[in-house]
Formats: structure tokens, C-alpha cells, sequence
């Protein structure tokens, strides 16, 4: 199976340009699987502690435009999460598209931060804390999304599951300590998945750039496969799902907790 994973700007989507670079890219590694970073469709909009209603309609409208060109993409599943509103709950939703079935809802952020660029647990609603995997295509799938990924004991969770990726779609900063992919690499080993994670890059309106580094994990110990940077923005890498089910039977996933 090929998977994909990338680095964008935050203002990405003011044109087609890197869309269509995209769409070659993806032809050209024949591609099975794209993961975007966290809602990718419109500029990140958490920044400010001053919660814009009308602002949070406009992400939900933008990226129901986009994920409705999504079959444009010459891929059979994309993954990233979305803005939502659900019975007048604000929600940021991991989805799963494919090319059979459209958009497939599978989670919701349930682990928010709230301080300055990442103002999250003003903006939106908490999810229902259900970290249930999804069958997509014979691939078992859990999100993590962004801050989610800290939570080691979800990642135990979905090694129950026999979860065979791990998404984790994220938005998080630049910064000369890096802790997401070391994150990342925990929440592989635990749960004995591939980790596949895409972000942001470069700079936004608060002055503190997005850390870009998407990455491809694999799931016995842990090592970083691919990673992305600003001149490799989009990676594809062949993975062996069967990989993530041997790795359960072994340490430390067998052990009883």
C-alpha cells in the first residue's frame, strides 16, 4: 500500500497552484492514501482568543468546497479533519474519503489546547472521547489528531482495535526542541501502527511559523521512514500493513496492561 504524507502553507489554498502540483505528484507515485494536515482547507483560524462565529461558518463552508473536489486527486482514500457544526457543537472531525463512499466521519478531537495561536478549547467543542477504529478500504484506521497524539493510553486503545495506520493530522509550531515526532514515534510503538502525520509550514498572522515535518513511522520501533521538509513537501512511501500485525505479537504491545 503507498502512502502519503505532506507540508503545506497555511495559505495554500488561495490558489490552484500547489492543488495541481499535488495531482501530478500523486499520479505520479501512484499513491493509495494522501493524509493532510489538520483542517487544511482554509487558513488556521485559533490564533485569537476573540471566538468569530461567522468565521468558524466560513472554514466549515471552505472546506466543504474543497472536500468536494477531493476526487480530483488521483488517489482512492484522503484523510485530515474538517470544522464542523453538529447539534450547535462546533467539532474538529477527523474524516476518511474515498472514492467509493465519499466522506466518512471517524472522529472527533477530544484533547484541546487553549493558549496563544492555539486558542482550540474556545474555538470548538471537545469530541465524545470515542477512539474507535475504521475499516476503510481492508485497512484498519484511528485517529489521532494533533494534541491527541499525547494521550499514549489511546494509542494502547487502538492496538486493541488492531489498528494497522495511525492518522494524525496536524497544525503545530516550529521550534529548535522538537517533540511531535518523537510523539509520533511513541504513539507508533505503542500501538504497533504505521503513524502517518502531515502539518502546516512557514509563517501565519501571530508571527510564530507552523513546523511543517510530516512523517511516515513505522510500527516496531518506531523509526522515522520519511520525512517531509519545505523542498520535499509531499512523500510516498510503499508500506507492508502486515508489518503493523506482526508487531502487536511483540514487545512491548503484548504485554497486559
Amino acid at each position: 500500500m503507498k502512502v502519503t504524507v505532506c507540508e503545506l502553507p497555511d495559505n495554500w489554498t488561495q490558489d490552484d497552484t500547489i492543488w495541481n502540483d499535488m495531482i501530478a505528484l500523486l499520479a505520479k507515485e501512484k499513491s493509495d492514501l494522501l493524509v493532510l494536515p489538520e483542517m487544511p482547507f482554509y487558513a488556521w483560524i485559533t490564533r485569537s482568543a476573540h471566538v468569530d462565529h461567522r468565521q468558524w461558518q466560513k472554514t466549515v463552508i471552505a472546506h466543504e468546497t474543497w472536500c468536494s473536489r477531493l476526487d480530483e486527486l488521483p488517489v482512492s482514500m484522503v484523510a485530515a479533519s474538517r470544522p464542523v457544526i453538529r447539534n450547535d457543537r462546533r467539532l474538529n472531525q477527523g474524516v476518511i474519503w474515498t472514492r467509493q463512499d465519499g466522506i466518512m466521519a471517524c472522529h472527533e478531537k477530544y484533547y484541546l489546547p487553549d493558549e496563544p495561536g492555539y486558542f482550540e478549547a474556545s474555538w470548538y467543542h471537545r469530541g465524545s472521547g470515542d477512539f474507535r477504529s475504521a475499516r476503510v478500504n481492508g485497512v484498519n484506521i484511528g485517529f489521532m489528531i494533533c494534541t491527541d497524539l499525547w494521550f499514549t493510553d489511546r494509542a494502547r486503545e487502538y492496538k486493541e482495535q488492531d489498528v494497522d495506520i495511525l492518522i494524525c493530522p496536524r497544525a503545530t509550531p516550529a521550534s529548535k526542541d522538537d517533540i511531535w515526532v518523537p510523539g509520533g514515534r511513541a504513539a507508533a510503538i505503542v500501538a504497533g501502527a504505521f503513524c502517518l502525520s502531515s502539518n502546516f509550514n512557514g509563517p501565519n498572522v501571530t508571527g510564530e511559523d507552523f513546523g511543517g515535518a510530516g512523517w511516515i513511522i513505522e510500527p516496531e520501533r518506531g523509526a522515522v521512514k520519511a520525512l517531509t521538509d519545505r523542498r520535499h513537501w509531499l512523500l510516498t512511501l510503499d508500506i507492508d500493513i502486515a508489518r503493523a500485525k506482526a508487531a502487536k505479537k511483540t514487545y512491548p504491545r503484548y504485554v497486559q496492561g
